[in-house]
């Protein structure tokens, strides 16, 4: 059984496999698209139907997406009987978000960049409300998961760290001016995918 729980703990790791490959999807995305200003377009622009960028980004956006949705559902099984059940339905709730963005994002991503209003673009939007319901709620019941083992105190804080930057940028992308945009959506984005990577080391690290 200990050698199950190790194997499992490693695998976990596939959260931060993930995390390098939503940054080559940025990165190599931006290279592939012409004229693309990170400072005003959302990371969305670069999977959008009509982006010039669409090809590499999406293909290694949907490599990140194998990776962390692999290593949430590990996380699933992995602390059934640990921490409190508080802790394991954030952790469950939070497996669900992965899943929800990354069949949801592949089936409705933008027809153009920005907002074009379309149907797809409706369902993109309505993709991106419950992903950021339930990143929150999740995060919540995991930190106060956290707070009430006493033992993991110090993730539930870095949990409840990370929740604030996220809805600071979430605020932050409606009240800044247009040409800043993309900076306050990666401050939301890249909260999550930076979290959901250490939910994986935090796994890796729990004593068995």
């Amino acid at each position: 059984m200990k050698m199950n729980k190790n194997r499992i703990q490693w695998l976990a790791l596939m959260g931060m496999v993930g995390l390098i490959f939503y940054f080559l999807h940025v990165i190599l995305g931006e290279i592939s698209y012409p004229g693309y200003n990170p400072l005003s377009q959302a990371v969305s622009d670069l999977t959008a139907a009509t982006a010039p960028s669409r090809e590499i980004a999406s293909a290694y956006s949907t490599v990140y997406a194998f990776f962390t949705v692999a290593a949430c559902t590990l996380l699933c099984v992995f602390y059934q009987g640990r921490v409190n059940k508080v802790f394991r339905l954030g952790i469950y709730l939070f497996a669900v978000m992965e899943w929800t963005s990354a069949i949801g994002y592949t089936l409705f991503s933008l027809s153009d960049s920005g907002y074009a209003g379309t149907s797809q673009d409706v369902m993109h939007m309505v993709v991106t409300a419950f992903v950021v319901l339930l990143s929150i709620v999740s995060m919540v019941l995991i930190a106060v998961g956290c707070f009430k083992s006493k033992v993991h105190k110090q993730f539930g804080i870095l949990t409840m760290a990370v929740l604030g930057l996220m809805a600071l940028g979430s605020i932050a992308t409606g009240i800044v001016p247009v040409g800043y945009f993309g900076i306050a959506e990666r401050l939301s984005v890249y909260s999550v995918v930076i979290y959901s990577a250490a939910l994986s080391l935090f796994t890796f690290r729990y004593p068995i």
